[in-house]
């Protein structure tokens, strides 16, 4: 019996993958347990549309990312800290600090997690962080940091 897998099985394939097996695996185990569809030419036709819908999104997902890194390229974020006197900053300025501005100032959303270099800023003056848009698109903050 030939199947569309719709979720990842283990031993048998991968979701989306078509799959030969036993009747009576297939038809007791696989369908009723929503983990399979049989393969036919209306099934296979819905697979193709879900698959170029999901090429589709994974593009405009890539653009948006590239569109955010330019805009990321001419940002400056500006903060002030606390300093010693020979030239010393008191603390840090963390990436959920670095997220929020971003957030608030310029409705740009990126997750904390996504910084590359877990960098920390501790010095005055200007700091590059790089941010992983998406799987393979980078984008560059930069950070300038002012004593009080």
């Amino acid at each position: 019996m030939k199947v569309i897998l719709l979720k990842d099985v283990k031993g048998i394939g991968k979701k989306n993958e078509i799959v030969n097996v036993k009747d009576g695996y297939g038809a007791n185990y696989l369908i009723p347990n929503r983990l399979a569809v049989m393969h036919t030419e209306k099934s296979q036709d819905i697979l193709n549309q879900q698959k170029k819908a999901e090429a589709d999104n994974i593009e405009r997902m890539k653009a948006e990312a590239r569109e955010v890194s330019k805009k990321l390229e001419t940002i400056v974020l500006e903060f002030t800290a606390n300093g010693s006197g020979d030239g010393r900053m008191f603390g840090t300025i963390s990436t959920k600090q670095i997220e929020q501005e971003l957030k608030e100032k310029h409705k740009i959303t990126i997750d904390k997690r996504k910084f590359v270099d877990k960098q920390v800023v501790d010095h005055f003056g200007y700091t590059k962080l790089k941010i992983e848009l998406y799987k393979g698109i980078f984008g560059t903050v930069t950070v300038h940091v002012n004593e009080k």
